[in-house]
């Protein structure tokens, strides 16, 4: 070790943690728990117990869950044990608690630790740009819904409509103007949700009338659903250091058991109670299984997509920060920043958008981003970072091998067979759709037009 690149990576670690002005509550930390937790992937629960039966589905929600929570107490032990050893004023981000664990790990593998820095950064990036493409279809999705019972057109058109509202809430460079609307939508989703579980309780099937496992084949897309919805391993550490005492976020009874106890039984409940009301014919998200004349049916679709539509920019704004900064770094200052910033946030919101016109099937696209990113952070590199760290300290244990390896041989079969699945299923319903292809073809095409004409109206 004491390397250079080891100094560099404390030093800049060290530099990035600024005292918390308004540290946050025990209670406030579970809410942003709970809102970083519950999204799409909780409505998308009743298509991913399709994929493996009622009871299976119940079992692995469950046990995948535990597993999840798991590798969020390795990331915070790893981070915890970096910042006391190098005194550092802040337990590190993510990516640079893998590049630390490296940096200060075993002299064979610190020259990898950059590496892994920006592997973990990249996979951030594919997992935040994957929600942001869900988000679209979801909200496409959602307004189709609605205005189908007035005017019916494609799906590819209604995301072309979304297009413009998601970007101008994407110009806002300071997330605390949107803190009122996300509070709404918060509400709002919490409300949607009771509506959905009331609507699935009632004249609801026998049990046995559903698949309790399904067929092997579709097990792989349950796995990327149920990661997809895990997905919050990036929230922990920024959690515990805004709290005002943060040994309280991952004690036995602290926020990340409690809440993530409670997101848990809030996934098996959604999932277990849509497959049960709907069977095969659940969609990729259970509110599009309700009555479409139904006036209250249609009020949760303008809830649900109005909640994720302003959900967007929040996740976007951590793809935005981590690619803006290697722009930066790698690209230098240009004479013109106001423009190149405003043409980067275009084109990062087109590149969502596009990759949603191309593929707008919500649930093989959740399974999509769940299996191939999300289990890569979630389940791969938490055991990863445990090893490395106890290689270092010398306290490696045969069941902390046995252990890490399960964990992380669970991650990448899920990713492997998951990726494969949700690929097949996104090219059949591509080739039973050509029709709709091409109409998402006139929408970008007519995208592109408006885009170049805003642009240059920028310019002159």
């Amino acid at each position: 070790m004491g390397t250079s690149q080891t100094e560099s990576a404390e030093l800049s670690s060290a530099e990035q943690a600024p005292a918390v002005k308004h540290p946050t509550s025990y209670l406030e930390t579970l809410m942003h728990l709970f809102k970083g937790n519950v999204g799409t992937g909780l409505f998308a629960m009743g298509d991913a117990f399709k994929n493996s039966g009622i009871i299976l589905g119940t079992f692995f929600t469950v046990f995948l869950g535990f597993i999840c929570v798991y590798s969020e107490h390795l990331l915070l032990n790893a981070s915890h044990d970096l910042k006391e050893q190098l005194n550092l004023k802040s337990s590190p981000d993510f990516a640079t608690t893998v590049e630390l664990c490296f940096a200060n790990g075993p002299e064979n593998i610190q020259k990898y630790s950059l590496f892994m820095k920006k592997l973990t950064n990249v996979f951030l990036c594919i997992t935040q740009l994957g929600f942001c493409c869900v988000y679209f279809v979801f909200v496409g999705d959602s307004l189709k819904y609605v205005l189908d019972q007035y005017y019916i057109l494609d799906i590819h058109v209604h995301m072309g409509i979304i297009l413009i509202p998601i970007f101008l809430t994407c110009l806002i460079k300071n997330l605390k103007y949107l803190a009122p609307i996300s509070a709404i939508a918060n509400v709002l989703l919490i409300s949607v949700t009771a509506v959905c579980i009331y609507y699935a309780s009632e004249d609801t099937p026998p049990i046995t009338s559903r698949k309790y496992v399904a067929k092997p084949h579709r097990w792989p897309l349950f796995f990327g659903t149920v990661i997809f919805a895990f997905e919050g391993i990036g929230l922990v550490i920024p959690l515990k250091n805004e709290m005002k005492n943060p040994p309280q976020f991952d004690s036995p009874f602290g926020v990340l058991n409690v809440g993530m106890t409670f997101v848990t039984v809030l996934f098996v409940i959604m999932g277990f109670m849509s497959y049960l009301k709907y069977g095969e014919e659940i969609e990729g998200s259970v509110t599009l299984n309700l009555n479409k004349g139904d006036v209250l049916a249609q009020g949760v679709q303008v809830a649900t997509g109005g909640s994720i539509l302003f959900t967007y920019p929040i996740q976007y704004y951590v793809v935005y920060g981590i690619i803006w900064r290697f722009l930066i770094e790698h690209c230098g200052h240009s004479s013109h920043p106001q423009f190149d910033n405003f043409f980067f946030r275009l084109a990062l919101v087109l590149i969502t958008f596009i990759i949603a016109e191309i593929t707008p099937y919500l649930g093989a696209v959740i399974s999509l981003v769940g299996s191939f990113s999300s289990s890569a952070l979630a389940l791969m590199i938490p055991p990863l970072l445990e090893y490395v760290m106890c290689l270092r300290m010398a306290t490696l244990t045969k069941w902390i091998i046995v252990k890490d390896i399960s964990i992380a041989t669970i991650g990448i079969l899920g990713a492997i067979t998951g990726t494969y699945e949700s690929l097949a299923e996104i090219v059949y319903e591509i080739k039973n759709n050509t029709d709709s292809h091409e109409v998402a073809k006139k929408v970008i095409e007519e995208s592109r037009k408006h885009i170049i004409k805003a642009v240059k109206d920028k310019i002159y």
